[in-house]
């Protein structure tokens, strides 16, 4: 005989899953509880295929639908299962935009179809989480993760007052330093509110005494004390790191090498401390890549032969002074410019946090300021919500820098792009410190993006770019179109914020795709080149008085065949043009060197006017194989070119790849000094180039900068993140239940934008100023946010309090994403209301293959929360600290235990 155990356990009060897990009702059998989930096993046979799905979702308007979802079993939460099943619907038919995405054999016609449709239900699936949630009783149901504690991952620098050097000594601290020995002559300038002081440093003073680490700081302390300052040298450990090694298709690891030593310059709050060096040279810095999941580093090249220390460096060639790590999260660097003290700026992609900023959406724009030692000693990020790439760069004679690029989606609060879609050009201004004075981002109607920036000498800014519709103001001849935009800057009183304002924009082209490449301004002259219609085409235009340019002459110098164009630049009354090309037979006069086969670079030296001349010249510089030019800069009537050297033209990306550095006369095309290395990984691929007059010296021995430390840093989060004036996230009174923006305003720090959020949450949380001291040796290529240490913010709830909501900003201006906090419920929770997070990155999208799988991935955490949820609103779970509904007491539990066993034995 078969006896039903749901039958006999149902005489107790309901079925297995009903007494042990609140009685979900999916099993069939006992007190029904719940209304039947969506994804319950029980109605498999009714479930949408993935097919279905993406069709509804490629064919539909809506992805919530709540009339959609019949509940089988009404409760008093019936519109809280209606809310949860309609998110379920609308989670699922993302997932299936996602999962098709993943797919082979997608074109880009369907992708961009499964991207707009991705991203507009994702925006309908969040609003909907954000009001219909907000109404849900039983479970506290919100956009982002429940946690005690939140942590921003933004870091605002603090002041620093030391610097440390890379490493410059290794082996016994009694032996001689080689950094040390020679002639080595340097001032130390401390700088306080009475003036200027210049301390002499000789070590030769030293006499017979053996120049060891600890006997040279002593020397240069003793100096310094009689001179009556506070500012101390001492000695840095630097601990080695673990080695690598490649073993067949095996990484091992080796032990660490043991430890280095550096010098560490400790001053105060009252003293600013600089170096001068005696005597000085050219120096040249390169940046390069290293390969797929190498690091980005900054190379320093002394032509005249003064050498760095070697220590802890990888990949060394004759001539090279210094090797410094960018910071990771720094995808490429395509623009950089050299600084008046010795150093340079770049302009970088990030596609993860670097140096203390966050990205915001999926990539971003961040402005360095490296050191002559390579250190990054100024950051700060453009802060775009969704993509942004950097192209340009230029630095004025007063120290002003201006970067150049495209970006996509939103960049100014309050200013909506005229397609999120499509990238739009902007152009930023900052002071020599860093601090960000205007920025302006409005271009075409279709895709547009700025290439190139320069400052004028009457302080206007000269952008150019290339775009795909008229620019305001301009008529379009087809396809791609080149431009040149002029800027002014207007300032209503002297505490009134600068202006960045349009004066006028020309446009130009041929009917195929057309672009400028490079651009220079010369008193009232301004050159642009670039590839017009498959040519290399360099045009003349002259400054009017309203800064507008006005086109005076064009040159063909011919088919670029597949080439590009680094640079250009007057120099010595010659317009120098560079660039690399498979074309042996350009179109510019004599050639003094022969191309050598494959891509070559090459430099033109042409007449200003762009008249054919008797006196034009062109040099090839490559190998048989291809050659690139990666950068150029031209300083005292010299061209100094990097780019990858003579690799095979089916070569891949983890390919091997050689660098180069060469300095070449563009008159007699004479190869006067070069260099070849490789990188890690036998990978080194050269990317930005700067050259300054005066930046190498014996300071580059002892790891030293030139010109004064960075010390004090603006602690506002308008100049120390990226963050802008209008960005806002949202907080919610958990008492009030009202929810309240957290405006940033240009004068917040993270000390006010502390008290604003305890203030919008009633008190609930307590949120601080969290510090990380920071250290490390400079030579890991660390940030001074790293080395100074840097402040965050933390939010817990308040002592006695439960916590409050955090929810995120509209797009093109989230707050919340800029200071690296995560949207959710912080506090404790609510022993009767569980917090139930579905984390819906607003960033999201479909746009390549790692990003559709991270949408998948976030999309399959969401639904998961969903089901958390349903299964928290069960009978048993609500009532936890009571006991399961209808709980048989110890007895009745005892009694059913024995039924299920005699059960099992029959068979039943």
């Amino acid at each position: 005989m078969k006896i039903n155990n749901s039958y006999l356990l149902g005489l107790y009060g309901g079925d297995a899953n009903s007494i042990y897990s609140g009685g979900t009702g999916a099993s069939g059998g006992g007190v029904k509880s719940q209304p039947t989930a969506p994804w319950s096993s029980s109605v498999a046979d009714k479930q949408p295929t993935q097919s279905e799905l993406l069709r509804k979702a490629l064919s539909s308007n809506k992805f919530i639908d709540e009339r959609a979802n019949k509940l089988d079993l009404k409760t008093k939460n019936s519109y809280e299962y209606k809310t949860l099943f309609s998110l379920h619907t609308g989670l699922q038919l993302l997932e299936s935009l996602a999962l098709r995405g993943m797919e082979k054999g997608v074109t880009k016609a369907e992708s961009a179809q499964l991207q707009k449709h991705f991203e507009a239900g994702l925006k309908e699936v969040s609003q909907y989480l954000a009001t219909a949630g907000a109404d849900v009783d039983t479970i506290n149901l919100i956009n982002g993760v429940s946690s005690t504690r939140s942590q921003g991952t933004t870091v605002v620098p603090r002041d620093n007052h030391a610097y440390q050097t890379g490493p410059l000594h290794k082996g016994s601290l009694s032996e001689p330093v080689e950094a040390f020995q020679g002639e080595v002559q340097f001032n130390i300038t401390i700088r306080t509110s009475s003036g200027t002081q210049s301390i002499a440093i000789d070590l030769n003073e030293m006499g017979s005494t053996p120049r060891t680490m600890d006997a040279v700081i002593d020397h240069i302390n003793g100096t310094l004390k009689t001179a009556g300052v506070e500012t101390r040298f001492s000695r840095q450990d630097i601990p080695g790191e673990p080695r690598k090694m490649t073993v067949g298709d095996r990484t091992i690891t080796l032990p660490a090498s043991g430890n280095s030593w550096g010098l560490r310059v400790a001053g105060n709050s009252s003293e600013t401390v600089g170096f001068q060096a005696v005597s000085s040279g050219t120096a040249v810095h390169v940046i390069q890549g290293s390969g797929p999941g190498g690091k980005n580093q900054a190379l320093k090249f002394d032509p005249s032969g003064v050498g760095g220390s070697g220590i802890g460096e990888t990949n060394w060639v004759d001539g090279r002074t210094n090797q410094s790590n960018l910071p990771d999260g720094i995808s490429t660097v395509r623009a950089s410019a050299a600084t008046a003290d010795g150093g340079m700026w770049i302009v970088a992609d990030m596609t993860a946090d670097a140096g203390g900023h966050t990205v915001r959406g999926q990539s971003d724009v961040v402005l360095m300021k490296l050191d002559s030692a390579g250190q990054v000693v100024v950051s700060r990020g453009l802060g775009a919500a969704s993509n942004a790439a950097g192209y340009a760069i230029s630095v004025s004679d007063d120290g002003r820098v201006a970067v150049a690029g495209s970006v996509t989606g939103g960049l100014i609060p309050g200013q909506n792009p005229t397609n999120a879609g499509l990238s739009d050009s902007f152009v930023s201004v900052f002071d020599a410190n860093g601090v960000e004075q205007w920025t302006h981002s409005r271009g075409a109607k279709a895709a547009d993006e700025a290439t190139a920036v320069s400052f004028g000498a009457d302080g206007k800014v000269y952008v150019s770019g290339r775009a795909q519709s008229a620019m305001p103001g301009t008529t379009a001849t087809g396809g791609w179109d080149s431009y040149v935009q002029v800027f002014g800057e207007t300032q209503s009183h002297s505490a009134a914020p600068i202006k960045g304002t349009s004066l006028g924009t020309t446009q130009f082209g041929t009917v195929g795709d057309d672009s400028v490449q490079a651009m220079t301004v010369d008193g009232d002259n301004l050159y642009t080149a670039g590839i017009e219609n498959g040519s290399f085409v360099v045009r003349q235009f002259k400054i009017g008085q309203d800064g507008a340019p006005e086109l005076l002459s064009t040159r063909n110098l011919g088919a670029a065949h597949n080439g590009e164009i680094a640079g250009i630049a007057v120099s010595d009354g010659k317009l120098v043009v560079s660039g690399a090309t498979r074309n042996s037979g350009l179109n510019i006069g004599t050639v003094t060197r022969a191309h050598a086969g494959g891509s070559d670079a090459f430099v033109a030296s042409l007449s200003t006017d762009l008249q054919a001349s008797g006196d034009d010249r062109l040099t090839y510089y490559g190998t048989a194989g291809d050659d690139t030019a990666a950068d150029v800069k031209i300083v005292d009537g010299e061209v100094w070119l990097t780019g990858t050297w003579d690799r095979a033209r089916t070569a891949k990306d983890t390919d091997p790849s050689i660098a180069y550095l060469a300095r070449i006369d563009p008159t007699t095309g004479a190869v006067d000094w070069n260099r070849t290395w490789t990188g890690d990984k036998q990978q080194a691929m050269p990317m930005a180039l700067a050259v300054t007059s005066n930046g190498s010296s014996v300071l580059d021995k002892l790891g030293l900068p030139s010109g004064e430390l960075v010390q004090d840093v603006s602690q506002k989060l308008v100049d120390a993140t990226g963050l802008r004036a209008g960005d806002r996230f949202y907080v919610t009174n958990p008492n009030t239940n009202r929810k309240t923006a957290v405006t940033i305003d240009a004068r917040d720090t993270l000390q006010t934008l502390a008290t604003k959020i305890e203030t919008a949450s009633g008190r609930n949380l307590k949120v601080t100023v969290s510090t990380n001291r920071g250290e490390g040796p400079a030579s890991e290529g660390d940030s001074r946010v790293l080395q100074g240490g840097g402040q965050y913010l933390t939010l817990t709830n308040a002592d006695g309090r439960k916590g409050a909501l955090i929810s995120s900003g509209e797009t093109g201006r989230d707050a919340l994403a800029g200071l690296g906090l995560t949207a959710g419920y912080v506090g404790k929770g609510d022993d009767k209301r569980k917090t139930i997070g579905l984390e819906l990155p607003s960033s999201l999208n479909l746009l390549n293959a790692d990003s559709i799988i991270q949408a998948r991935d976030f999309v399959q955490s969401a639904l998961r929360s969903v089901r958390e949820g349903y299964r928290a609103m069960s009978p048993t779970m609500l009532n936890a600290n009571k006991g399961p509904v209808g709980a048989p007491s110890p007895y009745m539990q005892s009694q059913i235990a024995n039924y299920q066993a005699a059960l099992a034995r029959l068979g039943g």
